[in-house]
């Protein structure tokens, strides 16, 4: 039994070794073959040589040469096609396709049929480079009427924005094109589509851009916003309706505010709601009505600060009730906005009331400003500055001490003038002020007393 096991194993190794012998005669037979042919699947700029005779490749790439066509694919679905016969292609006789032999070692031949063997050999071909531009320049696709690529638009409808889908027009980038063209060609790539290609200039951003939807919900988000401004018993309110009016998109799809949008509309709330020098209709201590124009006192909107902070409640969404940015406001609002305290002084008559709550609790002569000399004391409603105890008033020929200085437009005020021996009547057409209101020192004391900063200064003509 055991000669016959020996003997039966001895034969299976000798098959085993012979087996084995023979499949590595065949491989290195077929090894053999491929010193001097290429590899299955082989393709060399774009020609399929698989399995061909190195000294047969010449002829077949020269063959695929003088039928070659390239086909463009367009956009817009048309096609067009450049020949290599139009542009003088032809196969360059001193190429280093050689090289590509050697890349092939006869013994890896096995690897050919797991993976496709693909070679660009660059001096493989020659073509007239002048021809092929003047025929790049006569495409089509370059000749056409252009239109231009838009990124996704907005449109406000409702109270919200729509997304407009985007265009992606036919404007070819004319560098890309031409560059892909010859590399086309010098490949032996038979089809080249533009669009994957990247040859046209596409849309920066579309319906499906993350920073569409972010852009949707900021435009979206400022016309949330919703002011109402308060003037007393009036009021405005300022929505989406109109908000939607001063926003923009950029091309980076930021959304802009119009600055200058803003800033009108502030300033159409301050040419309706502003007063300072308003006609006020006054009703006089000697019982007349008479109408003062001018002045600086009343409302006055800030409209830099006030653009700047509705720009900020545009931004933020916001929903509420505010009064606009002040830079100057009266006692009161509605009427003439004067109240029951404040100083009178009728230029015609050269006379001052100053009354409190309502009270009269000083009166007197003055003097001031002389017409005859260009120094009439102005006109108007205006309001106290602030006041002062012990000032030296200077001017282009005068300098003045006074005791109580209570200024209302800017170095025109209410003072006392000690040097004066009279007040009222004609003084001042022929010894008037440089405009200030001159009054006698005790009038100046009470008045000073019981002033305060804003106090109406009502300066009238009969």
């Amino acid at each position: 039994m055991k000669n016959i096991y020996k003997l039966f194993k001895s034969e299976a190794a000798g098959k085993i070794i012979s087996l084995l012998a023979s499949i590595a005669f065949v491989y290195f037979f077929i090894s053999f073959y491929f010193t001097y042919h290429t590899f299955f699947r082989t393709v060399i700029n774009g020609v399929d040589v698989s399995l061909k005779a190195h000294d047969d490749v010449d002829d077949i790439i020269k063959s695929h040469i003088k039928d070659y066509k390239l086909r463009l694919i367009e956009r817009d679905g048309e096609t067009e096609e450049i020949s290599g016969q139009e542009i003088g292609l032809q196969y360059h006789e001193k190429n280093s396709i050689q090289k590509i032999y050697q890349l092939q070692i006869s013994t890896l031949w096995i690897s050919s049929l797991l993976k496709e063997q693909k070679y660009y050999v660059d001096d493989l071909i020659a073509y007239d480079r002048g021809i092929l531009e003047n025929r790049i320049n006569e495409l089509n696709c370059l000749n056409k009427e252009i239109i231009e690529p838009k990124s996704v638009g907005f449109k406000y409808s409702g109270g919200f924005y729509e997304a407009i889908e985007e265009i992606y027009g036919n404007k070819v980038y004319k560098d890309k094109l031409s560059k892909a063209i010859k590399m086309s060609i010098s490949r032996g790539e038979t089809e080249l589509d533009l669009n994957e290609k990247h040859c046209y200039e596409n849309p920066r951003f579309t319906l499906n851009s993350v920073k569409t939807s972010v852009t949707k919900n900021r435009l979206d988000h400022y016309v949330k916003a919703k002011i109402t401004y308060l003037f007393g018993s009036e009021r405005e309110t300022l929505d989406g309706n109109v908000i939607n009016k001063w926003l923009s998109v950029d091309e980076d799809l930021e959304v802009v505010i119009d600055n200058k949008a803003v800033m009108g509309y502030v300033g159409g709330l301050s040419l309706k709601y502003d007063t300072v020098g308003a006609a006020r209709k006054f009703i006089t201590s000697i019982g007349k009505t008479v109408e003062v124009k001018g002045g600086l006192y009343g409302w006055r909107i800030n409209r830099a600060a006030e653009t700047k902070a509705l720009i900020e409640n545009i931004k933020l969404g916001e929903v509420l009730e505010k009064e606009p940015i002040y830079s100057q406001k009266p006692l009161f609002r509605g009427g003439n906005e004067i109240g029951n305290t404040y100083v009178e002084i009728n230029v015609t008559r050269q006379y001052l009331w100053f009354y409190k709550d309502g009270k009269l609790i000083a009166r007197g002569a003055v003097v001031t400003g002389n017409p005859n000399k260009g120094y009439a004391t102005v006109l108007g409603t205006y309001m106290l500055n602030y006041k002062q105890k012990g000032a030296t008033l200077v001017g282009p020929d005068y300098e003045a001490e006074v005791t109580y200085w209570m200024p209302f437009f800017g170095n025109i005020g209410i003072h006392d003038a000690s040097w004066r021996y009279s007040f009222g009547g004609d003084i001042y057409k022929r010894n008037g002020t440089h405009g200030c209101v001159n009054v006698p020192v005790y009038l100046a004391k009470i008045i000073y007393d019981n002033i305060e900063d804003g106090t109406p200064i009502i300066c009238y003509e009969e």
